[in-house]
């Protein structure tokens, strides 16, 4: 069996955290950014922090893989491994917005058994574990200290505004919130902000940590195509997607589920 992350390596991955958090803030504002392959943007400041976190890793959890947006796209072979995603949120932080992430999460049994997502812009980290809970900042929460939205925001990311579209006889059932920031956006219901999510193309990098928060804090998942808990070692992970809804109830995912379904609706 597996051990946990003991203290020491806990408190590592905090300072490692702290100096990727740091270099970021110092960045935000001041860089220039690149267009990859797949159209999505890229900063010096995504290459340095996905480097550093990767080799950073590799002393902290030795021999366990890493998984990485930035880096190798496979599953590793090995019984844990980490998922990263150095900065979530690269146009937010190319154009000046102060909303980004930074995710690193370790999966053990295909799942993640540790997560962290830190929001350097805010200087707030949410700590997830496995069967223990969720820490913001140090402080615990739970699902009935989660924040009550009387709002009724529902959380869509870019792409899945095409549900809309699909369904023009419908009002949506919602007010609508774009945060840019895949990760932040499923995370928002956990925290209370919102009440509900839809990522139509998020990549396991972006849900990683986000997953884990959610599960804690029970917060039903609907995955609408590829299950997450399903990867196998050696899978090319490049490509794949999965499109989810994220809900803070039961009756708020039954509500939302046909918007949901559009997604993958041809």
């Amino acid at each position: 069996m597996l051990k946990e992350l003991d203290q020491p390596q806990l408190d590592e991955l905090h300072r490692v955290l702290d100096k990727v958090a740091n270099r970021q803030r110092k960045d935000f504002g001041n860089v220039l950014s690149d267009v990859k392959q797949d159209g999505t943007l890229i900063t010096d400041c995504d290459r340095w922090s996905d480097q550093t976190i990767v080799d950073e890793l590799q002393h902290i959890a030795q021999g366990e893989g890493v998984l990485s947006e930035e880096g190798s796209k496979i599953v590793p072979d090995s019984a844990a491994y980490w998922v990263v995603d150095p900065l979530d949120g690269t146009t937010n932080f190319a154009a000046g917005i102060p909303h980004w992430a930074i995710s690193v999460a370790r999966f053990v049994d295909g799942k993640p058994e540790t997560a962290f997502l830190d929001l350097p812009a805010l200087n707030q980290r949410i700590v997830a574990m496995r069967g223990k809970g969720v820490w913001l900042n140090g402080q615990p929460l739970q699902k009935q200290s989660r924040r009550a939205s009387a709002s009724g925001c529902v959380s869509l990311c870019s792409r899945s505004i095409r549900i809309l579209q699909r369904r023009p006889d419908k009002p949506f059932p919602g007010k609508i919130r774009l945060f840019g920031v895949a990760s932040l956006n499923m995370v928002s219901v956990a925290m209370g902000q919102t009440v509900a999510a839809i990522e139509a193309t998020p990549k396991i990098w972006d849900l990683a940590s986000a997953w884990l928060v959610l599960s804690e804090l029970m917060c039903p998942i609907n995955w609408f195509a590829a299950d997450p808990a399903m990867l196998v070692s050696g899978q090319d992970l490049s490509e794949a997607e999965f499109p989810v809804l994220i809900a803070a109830s039961n009756d708020e995912l039954t509500r939302l589920m046909p918007w949901g379904r559009e997604l993958v609706q041809s």
